[in-house]
């Protein structure tokens, strides 16, 4: 997917490097090349970051069950 997004990129650099004016190649960049590039790549990146959350939210469980399994190891050695 990232080689489909650069490969973009590079043609709507060029097609603003052809433009104009500095400011025409400026908005031809950002409304053809960034925005679109940075909405798809947030959309198709939706499932990695609800795995990784879900990941680092089963982590955090795990670590805090150790840590109140620990405590009470503890409190019977006393």
């Amino acid at each position: 997917m990232y080689i489909i997004a650069i490969g973009w990129l590079y043609v709507t650099v060029l097609m603003a490097l052809t433009e104009s004016s500095v400011v025409a190649g400026i908005l031809s960049l950002s409304f053809y090349g960034l925005l679109p590039t940075a909405l798809l790549l947030w959309i198709f990146g939706g499932p990695t970051r609800r795995r990784r959350a879900a990941r680092m939210a089963s982590k955090a469980s795990d670590t805090s069950s150790q840590t109140s399994a620990g405590v009470d190891d503890h409190s019977q050695d006393r």
